[in-house]
């Protein structure tokens, strides 16, 4: 951890919601005026598109299980955990883009799928921001979360997970069902040792909760909205935080243990905001010191 560069990290599983907590630490950045240098989780995939497709049916055909993006062997960690590392001590480190579809590909005469070519984070930004599957990842040959000076987790019930997966890839990606199903079930051993462990580095959780019957996220006909959640924040040092102002400002919130906040899912931007923003704040303001 660096108290001169920050680097500061979303960590969630793929459909997870983390592009929603994304947008609010956009709010921040903006009205705080602070320069962040962005870097999306995609850029350290280790295959491009058509490369992933053949290491995934490589692997299953060799080893009776395939890779996933959620492990360590379709993934850079060592140069995610070496970015965070540098930028900490310069400010800088190197970077890319993964280009998703042809608008994002058109600017560098590139197809969907593939990445750009690796670049160094420009200088005069006040801080790092990662968005992506392992802002706190760990494996036998990278400890990424070492490097992260505030990590948050994005971590709605894996029913709902599914049930956004599930909605995201058949309606805006064009995969039928049964093949995203396929893929929930193919990653699954990396979802147990590669994302839920992250979420016991977390400075802060933020767990999404229905609160109606999403028993079979199979079956489910639209995605749970936030007015029909609850949103569990658990703090891990609940020392530094001020519950009762917490609580006198987000109605109809309570706490459910002591270090744990419970606050209405329409309410959740709004938390957001109210705990990282002081929280940033100070840590860009100690690597100005």
């Amino acid at each position: 951890m660096s108290q001169k560069h920050p680097v500061i990290a979303v960590t969630g599983s793929s459909g997870a919601g983390t592009s929603t907590v994304k947008s609010s630490f956009e709010h921040i950045f903006r009205r705080e005026n602070l320069a962040a240098a962005v870097v999306e989780g995609d850029s350290f995939h280790r295959y491009d598109r058509e490369a992933m497709k053949q290491a995934v049916a490589d692997s299953e055909k060799n080893s009776g299980r395939a890779i996933s993006h959620f492990g360590p062997e379709a993934n850079e960690f060592d140069k995610l955990e070496a970015l965070f590392k540098e930028y900490g001590q310069s400010g800088s480190g190197q970077t890319r883009l993964y280009l998703h579809n042809d608008e994002e590909a058109a600017p560098w005469q590139q197809k969907a799928g593939t990445f750009t070519p690796w670049s160094p984070i420009a200088p005069g930004s006040d801080l790092l921001f990662y968005e992506g599957l392992h802002g706190g990842a760990s494996s036998d040959t990278a400890d990424v979360a070492q490097y992260v000076d505030l990590l948050v987790g994005v971590v709605p019930i894996v029913n709902l997970e599914w049930i956004q997966k599930i909605f995201r890839d058949t309606n805006a990606r064009g995969y039928s069902a049964e093949a995203v199903t396929h893929t929930i079930l193919r990653r699954m051993h990396d979802y147990v040792h590669y994302i839920t462990p992250q979420f016991s580095r977390t400075h802060i959780n933020f767990q999404r909760v229905p609160t109606v019957d999403t028993s079979n996220p199979f079956i489910a006909r639209e995605i749970p909205t936030l007015d029909e959640s609850m949103v569990v924040i658990r703090f891990k040092d609940p020392s530094e935080v001020d519950f009762s102002l917490l609580l006198s400002m987000i109605h109809d919130s309570f706490m459910s243990r002591p270090n744990t906040i419970v606050v209405p899912g329409g309410k959740m931007g709004m938390a957001i905001e109210l705990i990282l923003a002081p929280l940033i704040l100070d840590i860009v303001a100690k690597s100005k010191a």
